[in-house]
């Protein structure tokens, strides 16, 4: 036999069966574990901080189109015409030239007339007479 022959199967000495779990096996898991837990953090940040931006995103969108509405109110409040219509159907104010009307409903006549009715006197004449007892001050 050569040298540099490899010495048959039989003639090997029985080598004793290889661990399964070696140094290095157990030194690649406590450095996979390492890695593992520092990444976990920075992971789990980065996904809170992904869904508040989403959050973010979604209210920027709500507050654009509350903006647009807002802005075409704003034009519509500043034009004379909506000025002028406002003046007549809230404050009931006509121009000089014109005969403003106003119709009050017959329903809400009666009703106020007999709430006077029950309680026996007018507004004014309640608030003046709440203005004459504040005036004689405390009892004594």
């Amino acid at each position: 036999m050569a040298a540099g022959d490899a010495e048959p199967a039989s003639r090997r000495p029985e080598s004793s069966p290889r661990p399964r779990f070696t140094s290095r096996a157990a030194l690649l898991v406590v450095v996979l574990c390492a890695i593992g837990l520092s990444l976990a953090y920075p992971v789990r940040e980065y996904i809170a901080e992904r869904r508040q931006i989403d959050q973010l995103e979604a209210e920027n969108a709500q507050l654009a189109v509350s903006v647009q509405r807002l802005k075409s109110e704003q034009r519509a409040i500043s034009s004379p015409s909506y000025i002028e219509q406002m003046a007549r159907d809230e404050l009931h104010m006509c121009f000089p030239t014109q005969t403003c009307y106003v119709i009050v409903p017959v329903q809400s006549r009666t009703r106020a007339k007999a709430g006077r009715a029950q309680r026996g006197t007018s507004w004014y004449s309640a608030l003046w007479a709440s203005v004459r007892q504040a005036d004689k001050g405390p009892p004594r």
